[in-house]
């Protein structure tokens, strides 16, 4: 897949990932790099974006085994970006379409 393409959605992704529930980062890109082709490192300057732009909020949580994990949660600003981000994918998704066609 075009990294393009993949740079244009990931921020995306990751907020619809973390509206469902808060994860810990390796679990987001571990999730992502299974679903298309991304390192385990791109997903984190993406995380700390959202975070430093009020979008996600994070936590530290012990876990049974092994280190401490810092959780991310989405704020209500985060679930407003969300909303605006899925509107204009679906925009350029039938943008695109519609002039692929013609």
């Amino acid at each position: 897949m075009n990294i393009q393409y993949k740079k244009g959605v990931l921020e995306l992704l990751v907020l619809n990932y973390l509206n469902k529930k808060d994860y810990y980062g390796y679990d987001i890109s571990d999730t992502l790099s299974k679903n298309m082709s991304i390192s385990h490192g791109t997903v984190y300057p993406i995380l700390r974006k959202l975070k430093d732009e009020g979008y996600l909020t994070t936590y530290l949580s012990e876990a049974s085994s092994g280190p401490v994990r810092k959780y991310y949660t989405i704020t209500k600003n985060g679930e407003k970006r969300l909303t605006i981000l899925k509107k204009e994918w679906v925009d350029f998704i039938n943008i695109t379409h519609e002039l692929l066609e013609d």
